[in-house]
């Protein structure tokens, strides 16, 4: 099926469609169906998204959850020396990885 809009209608059922693809929106507006719920879709252009997988696929074999559980072990039991170099280094890797999760959300164009 064709369908013939001026560029006012079109640019209307877009801003309706919401990011929908348009032939969802008019086939369920015209059936009088619900509309489907849909998920935003990414604006990372496809080099993008291959880095992203290739920063997460470097992150899952990084032994960074090993090392943060060891720590709060240590830390739990009591046998983590807490002086001043530990405290900055623990605080300075914190930074890293609130820094890597910003960077990801916004990557993936999600709000964090």
């Amino acid at each position: 099926m064709t369908l013939r809009l001026s560029l006012e209608d079109h640019a209307q059922l877009k801003e309706l469609a919401d990011g929908m693809a348009l032939s969802t929106y008019i086939r369920a507006q015209a059936l009088g169906e619900a509309l489907p719920r849909h998920k935003a879709r990414s604006s990372a252009s496809v080099v993008d998204k291959q880095a992203l997988a290739q920063i997460l696929g470097l992150l899952g074999q990084s032994r960074i959850a090993n090392n943060l559980n060891q720590l709060a072990y240590h830390a739990n039991i009591g046998s983590l020396p807490m002086d001043e170099a530990t405290c900055a280094q623990l605080s300075e890797t914190y930074e890293h990885v609130l820094f890597l999760r910003q960077t990801l959300i916004k990557a993936l164009g999600l709000r964090g």
